[in-house]
This record gives C-alpha cells, structure tokens and sequence, in this order.
C-alpha cells in the first residue's frame, strides 16, 4: 500500500475534531469501532471505507482481498459497504464489486485487476484441479478452466529457493501434458509492461477459443497500470 505519514483520527462529531500536524481528523458520527490490545480502532468494514477516501482502485481491491481472505467474511463486508454513506462510501462499494475470495497475493489481486479492466472474461481464482491417473491435485492462481489456460504470477521467492523452483517445473510440466497453456507473469509484466502481458493474455484466449473474449480490450486498464517501456 502507498506510505501515509500522517495519523487517521476519525471522531464522531465535527466539534471534537482536533488541528495538530501530522494528524488528519475524520468525521464519522456512526463509525464502528472496536478494542485491540487496548487500543481503540477502526472496526474491519469500517476501516474498508475509510481506506476507500485515499486508495485508488486497485489497492483497495488488494486490501479487499486480504480481508475476505484473512480476517472477515465477504457477505459481512457486502451487507457494511451496501449501508455506508458518506466519504468513501460509493468508492468503496465501487471497489467490492472486484473483491474475491481465496486470493493468495496481493500479486494475484493486481494481475488479475489487470486482466478485467482490460475488458477480458474474469478468471476463476485459485482453481483446484485432480489428476484422474496421479490422484494429485494441483491449484491454479487464475485460469480459465474452460479452454485450459492458466496464468500465474512468480515473484522473487520462486528463484530464491531452488527447491521452489524444481517443484514450479516439474508442476508446469504435468500443467502442459495435460493440455492446459501456462501464461507465467512476473513484476515487470505487471508494473512496466502491463500492454505486452495482456498482449499474451488476450492472444491465448482467442487462440483457445473462449467464447467470451472481445475483439479489442478495453483501455481503461491503462489508468491504473502505467506502461513504463
């Protein structure tokens, strides 16, 4: 998430607002709160929409993700967004409509935020698929089950560790013997060429004949994801 330096203060009401540098006062007279470790917070949902004031779409998906995957139920966050009003409100349910459950990495969440501006079917997330023959069963980041293409994003720890690497191989292998097509993203393709990953992307799609897939992608991509050649 972007660095803040300044302190969130939220109050319920405008009189008890206090001016002091680095700290930013919010008003929110129904604002939920709760006790950790003795300390007065923000409740989860709460804190969802407040972040929604200063976060740009897809950071807010990304802390979307991880709460649904961590910390609190998505129909629990649905029903809180749904009842807001005020600052952040309408950017916050703006942002849900993307929140996914299962998600992995905040990696995951830009990646695939990636494909969707750009106008292509959502992938299915962390999809389990069973080996018939092996008994094996093998978890895909995003794929799309019906034509057999996976993408997948490796980050820094697949080259760190060797026997990381080994296993990502031999997986890969069984991924191709048994027909479906492996798209491997890594930062670059997301944060300097996004254009030329969903090139791929896209291109896969039609070869494999996904029903869905539009002529020309969407370029409301490009606003979130900058093409830095």
């Amino acid at each position: 998430m972007p660095i803040d330096p300044d302190e969130h203060v939220t109050v319920p009401t405008a009189a008890e607002r206090r001016s002091r540098a680095g700290v930013r006062c919010h008003v929110d007279p129904d604002g939920r709160s709760v006790v950790v470790d003795g300390i007065r917070v923000s409740a989860l949902p709460e804190t969802f929409v407040e972040l929604a004031q200063k976060l740009p779409l897809v950071d807010l998906v990304v802390v979307g993700d991880a709460m649904v995957r961590r910390m609190i139920g998505l129909d629990e966050l649905r029903r809180h967004c749904a009842d807001a009003s005020g600052p952040g409100a309408a950017q916050a349910r703006a942002a849900l409509a993307f929140v996914r459950s299962r998600v992995d990495s905040p990696m995951e969440t830009r990646l695939r935020m990636l494909i969707v501006l750009a106008g292509l079917p959502e992938p299915q997330v962390n999809l389990t698929v069973g080996d018939p023959l092996t008994m094996a069963r093998r978890k895909y980041d995003l794929s799309w089950p019906e034509v057999r293409l996976v993408v997948e994003y490796d980050g820094r720890q697949h080259v760190d560790r060797v026997d990381q690497w080994e296993s990502d191989l031999e997986r890969r292998e069984a991924i191709d013997d048994d027909g479906w097509r492996i798209i491997v993203v890594v930062a670059r393709g997301i944060y300097a060429r996004p254009d030329q990953t969903l090139s791929r992307i896209h291109r896969l799609l039609v070869e494999r004949g996904h029903p869905d897939v539009p002529r020309r992608m969407s370029e409301a991509w490009r606003a979130h994801f900058p093409v830095h050649a």
